[in-house]
């Protein structure tokens, strides 16, 4: 089965975080995320800006060339980081990236950004 890649932007802010924050929102959901223990075939990795601005505390789930690739945005670290997981636990699970409806958590069915089809 293919690797699993969780990519954070880094330098997201959510609408309702201080501009002031020492620590942006990103890069927090990043460290809370650094901080669980992962299943050994999801890579974690942070990056500066996804493009995603209105949508603040983004995140990108994809996984390999045959794979759908998901954009989501409007994520809490203070709330997310168990979904965040699951959700990426049960996308691994998947060939095609397709998790049926039911079985995603509630955030990634509510702050989807985009769906990228696969490349192949």
């Amino acid at each position: 089965m293919a690797k699993t890649t969780l990519t954070i932007c880094t330098t997201c802010r959510r609408a309702d975080s201080s501009a002031d924050a020492t620590i942006r929102p990103g890069a927090a959901l990043l460290a809370a995320l650094e901080g669980q223990d992962l299943p050994q075939d999801i890579t974690l990795r942070g990056v500066e800006c996804l493009s995603a601005c209105n949508n603040g505390c983004s995140m990108v789930l994809s996984g390999g060339d045959k794979r759908w690739t998901y954009v989501y945005g409007n994520l809490d670290p203070d709330l997310h980081v168990e979904d965040i997981i699951a959700g990426a636990k049960a996308y691994q699970e998947t060939a095609d990236g397709l998790v049926p409806w039911r079985q995603r958590p509630e955030i990634f069915r509510k702050q989807s950004i985009a769906r990228i089809p696969p490349q192949d």
